[in-house]
């Protein structure tokens, strides 16, 4: 009985990503005169026709070559230029990319495609998501980026400036779901609250999502960031409901305070005696006082303290 070998499933390893490497290009000044020089020669020769006779077939022959080398070394002169990188590819295989500025010389048969390794900013969309309380928000980012690998760029994925959009809004919605807008607990990270650590940890997976690509970013931002507009206002009425609440503890701190205050001062001095229920009415009138919002009446008492 013969057995079979077991078959496998699912995707094949794909070949390993190119990296960036430095192609071979000559001066391209030294060959500027070289290409200049050929032509000249031709024009020379091509001059002499005239009064060649016999020989006339000899000169169109040397002169046609030397417009041709000409020409050709004009065609592998490459300028490159600060902020830009030309990629070499020679009949589909990549050959390495040239970055120095200036002017370059390369294999005539090969294809120079031109990358732009300048900062850039990409802004994305106002994208509508549930943060990790399910309440729904608004939010955008900006990410500032910059190609790294020249060849990753181009060989790794099929067009890199869409891969960096694509990324970039996967990435701020999966971070804008991981976080709640505001935070409910003690030590807890918000959107709103924690700003600086957010757009840090946005920045990194922006960073490992577009790495593939040959791509770096450098920097990113929240651009907006609210609530959505169904309920904007019922989460603004919560918010000024919580400030007052706030607001209200810190008075009621503050009173108790300085009621506590008042009744040592009063009993450390010797001012007046009072019993328990006079203390009562005293810390009741003081607080009505120091805790009211609008001021309050004044009653001068032309009687007895218990009268």
């Amino acid at each position: 009985m013969t057995m079979q070998a077991p078959t496998t499933t699912g995707r094949q390893p794909t070949a390993r990503p190119l990296a960036e490497s430095q192609a071979s290009s000559l001066p391209g000044g030294v060959m500027l005169v070289i290409a200049v020089v050929f032509f000249l020669g031709a024009v020379a020769v091509l001059a002499l026709l005239p009064g060649a006779g016999s020989g006339r077939t000899g000169l169109i022959t040397v002169g046609v070559l030397l417009l041709v080398v000409a020409g050709l070394v004009f065609k592998g002169l490459t300028p490159v230029i600060n902020g830009e990188a030309r990629v070499i590819q020679l009949f589909g295989r990549y050959r390495g990319t040239v970055r120095d500025p200036g002017l370059h010389w390369v294999n005539l048969l090969t294809e120079r495609r031109r990358v732009s390794v300048r900062i850039r900013n990409h802004e994305s969309a106002v994208a509508k998501v549930n943060d990790a309380d399910g309440n729904p928000i608004e939010i955008a980012a900006v990410v500032v980026w910059q190609v790294e690998d020249t060849a990753m760029a181009l060989y790794a994925v099929d067009d890199f400036q869409s891969f960096v959009a694509i990324q970039t809004e996967t990435a701020v919605r999966h971070i804008a779901s991981a976080y709640p807008y505001t935070s409910h607990r003690e030590g807890e990270l918000s959107l709103r609250e924690n700003a600086a650590e957010i757009t840090a940890k946005l920045s990194a997976e922006i960073g490992e999502r577009v790495a593939p690509a040959g791509v770096s970013v450098l920097e990113s931002r929240l651009t907006r960031l609210s609530y959505a507009p169904e309920i904007a206002q019922a989460m603004l009425r919560q918010q000024q409901a919580a400030a007052v609440v706030g607001a209200r503890r810190t008075i009621v701190e503050g009173a108790v305070g300085m009621v506590q205050l008042a009744l040592q001062r009063l009993e450390e001095q010797g001012v007046v005696d009072l019993d328990e229920e006079r203390k009562a009415a005293m810390v009741s009138n003081l607080l009505v006082v120091l805790c009211s919002e609008q001021a309050t009446q004044q009653v001068v008492n032309t009687g007895s303290l218990y009268q």
